[in-house]
């Protein structure tokens, strides 16, 4: 609607994760690292955490670009909160080809052959679980650590990656087993207010434009207001540029982001 308005091929700030859109911060590029380092020398696991808004599901899908061909397909587990049969058969299904009924031994019997005959190929799976937070009680985590027990020659057939809230941190320290096992444990930070700004910048240009549109008062506001989180950047900068198009401003100014925050802020009260 106001791509135009502002000279843009596209709008910056649109929801949902896109690499095309992707913005190398110290935090997301230490963390990619890490992760593909873990997974290239086939790490039993793996753990990328962060509050929600920092950016962990488009991480995920940058490292299941970067990652070289052998360890393709990633598998992505987004509902964890199923009984552990039921995960079993899922995966089993996604790994195999087609959802087929059968015991939990069973499922683990064909999730095994599939994984050794991958190993075979010289390929190595990796299994990301969105909101591992969620796992802790039940079987269901059970079954998923039987999976990091199947080996060939003493390497792991899996690498399991866990992604999820900072609750995952205290779920390790309370299962030391797991936590060793980890090659590599990230944290994603918020921005700085530096990060914010070139965050800004970043996406206004991958987006056509040739300058921003946000002045550096309003980037100021912008951090105070979001604390640095992405999420939260893209929602008010996407509001403010609509505004900003309504109203015909030739610039975002620190109001803009001030009116746009209090106006969400209402409307969740309301």
């Amino acid at each position: 609607m106001y791509e135009a308005y502002w000279k843009l091929n596209r709008r910056p700030f649109e929801s949902g994760a896109s690499t095309r859109a992707y913005y190398p911060s110290e935090p997301h590029q230490g963390a990619l690292l890490k992760l593909r380092y873990a997974i290239e020398h086939e790490h039993a696991a793996a753990l990328l955490t962060g509050v929600p808004g920092t950016g962990k599901t488009l991480l995920v899908q940058m490292l299941a670009e970067q990652l070289p061909d052998r360890f393709r397909p990633v598998v992505r587990l987004v509902y964890p909160q199923m009984p552990a049969a039921d995960l079993l058969a899922y995966l089993a299904g996604e790994l195999c080809g087609g959802i087929a009924a059968g015991s939990i031994a069973e499922h683990v019997s064909r999730i095994e052959h599939e994984l050794a005959d991958r190993r075979r190929k010289n390929r190595h799976t990796v299994l990301v679980v969105d909101d591992a937070q969620l796992l802790e009680a039940g079987r269901t985590f059970d079954a998923l650590r039987l999976l990091l027990n199947l080996e060939s020659d003493g390497r792991p057939l899996v690498t399991l990656l866990l992604v999820g809230q900072p609750a995952l941190l205290p779920m390790m320290e309370r299962m030391p087993h797991l936590d060793e096992r980890l090659g590599a444990k990230c944290l994603l930070r918020p921005l700085n207010i530096e990060e914010t700004m070139s965050y800004v910048s970043h996406r206004m240009t991958v987006a056509g434009a040739s300058g921003t549109a946000f002045e550096p008062a309003a980037l100021e506001t912008l951090f105070l207001l979001t604390r640095g989180v992405p999420r939260r950047i893209n929602r008010l900068c996407d509001l403010a540029l609509l505004v900003g198009f309504a109203e015909e401003q030739a610039s975002i100014a620190p109001e803009h982001i001030e009116a746009v925050a209090k106006e969400l802020a209402v409307a969740a009260v309301e």
